[in-house]
């Protein structure tokens, strides 16, 4: 039985990660008051960029650093739209998405059944020797440490920073944060491209760890369920954590029900 939890319990970590990396990065534009359904198509040229990256220069952190780099520049060019030009950020991000599909099935189609380095479960502090818990929380892979730290920094500095403060006001209220001096469009481009980055990290966890590889569309939806577990959570962090651990424990169980031959 112990076995058994222990299995569900990691699967619903690693299955979480993706999804929780965009539906962070989500929060930070949309609380800038920029609406980003270009998520699944930052994720997908993440994914790319990153496995791409890797077989190139055989470094598993240079291909993380250019998926956040590629999401970020795929979020400024909605940005662009959204924000300068004020076309309909509904628009602006599904066609975004579709254009990010194509373009990454075109791009990636020498690198299906590629098979590159990928990011290998490591035990942090000797952590993973506690009983249950630590072989579910403290042997992953460094992306999922990395999430770790990504959640308590997000609630703090939305909550408890001078920052924070003003980029809930240049979303909630944008005239009034402009005539106290605050510079609404920058900062609205700055955390656009952060929510880009983040999706595209998400996309680079998929490709480097969680299947390591390159396949058309491997997302799967997954930055649709990003963009709804932005609204679950009410744009909290810590609310997302909890819904991106309820898609990961359904994704879990579906596994562990094929494992055990209950399909």
């Amino acid at each position: 039985m112990e076995s058994e939890i222990v299995f569900i319990a990691s699967i619903t970590i690693t299955s979480s990660m993706a999804v929780l990396y965009a539906a962070i990065g989500e929060i930070f534009a949309e609380r800038s008051g920029v609406l980003n359904l270009g998520v699944e198509g930052m994720m997908l040229m993440g994914a790319l960029t990153a496995f791409a990256t890797t077989c190139t220069l055989h470094s598993l952190w240079a291909g993380v650093l250019a998926a956040m780099l590629a999401g970020g520049f795929f979020a400024m060019i909605h940005g662009f739209f959204a924000i300068t030009l004020r076309v309909n950020q509904v628009v602006s991000g599904l066609a975004l998405t579709l254009f990010c599909i194509g373009l990454s099935n075109f791009l990636g189609r020498p690198f299906i059944g590629v098979v590159s380095l990928k990011f290998e479960p490591v035990g942090l502090f000797s952590l993973d020797r506690i009983p249950v818990v630590g072989s579910v929380l403290f042997n992953q892979n460094p992306l999922v440490y990395l999430a770790y730290l990504l959640v308590p920094i997000s609630c703090f500095f939305l909550g408890k920073t001078r920052y924070g403060l003003e980029l809930r006001a240049i979303g909630e209220n944008p005239a009034a944060a402009d005539t106290v001096g605050i510079n609404v469009s920058r900062l609205r481009y700055f955390y656009t491209f952060i929510g880009g980055a983040l999706a595209g990290l998400g996309g680079a966890y998929l490709s480097l760890a969680y299947t390591p590889g390159w396949k058309e569309q491997m997302t799967g939806g997954q930055g649709w369920i990003a963009i709804a577990l932005v609204i679950f959570a009410m744009w909290d962090p810590l609310k997302a954590v909890a819904g991106a651990l309820l898609f990961g424990f359904i994704n879990a169980f579906q596994f562990y029900c094929q494992a055990a031959g209950l399909t």
